[in-house]
């Protein structure tokens, strides 16, 4: 018990600051990978779809009338 008191600090109190520190840079580093993940592109590429063949624009025609 002395020991402690001439250390200051207790030893889980050490261990608590040690995980609290490891948890801050576990949420940093998830900040730095959101920001990456979530910039966007400055020049936004065209994607044209190709076209629907006519057979299944009527087959969806059918199936939102029957309903």
């Amino acid at each position: 018990m002395e020991h402690e008191l001439l250390m200051g600090l207790s030893l889980w109190s050490v261990v608590a600051i040690v995980c609290n520190s490891v948890v801050a840079v576990l949420i940093l580093i998830l900040l730095g990978i959101l920001y990456k993940a979530c910039q966007v592109p400055s020049q936004q590429e065209k994607v044209s779809l190709p076209p629907e063949p006519e057979q299944k624009k009527t087959e969806q025609k059918y199936l939102l009338t029957a309903a």
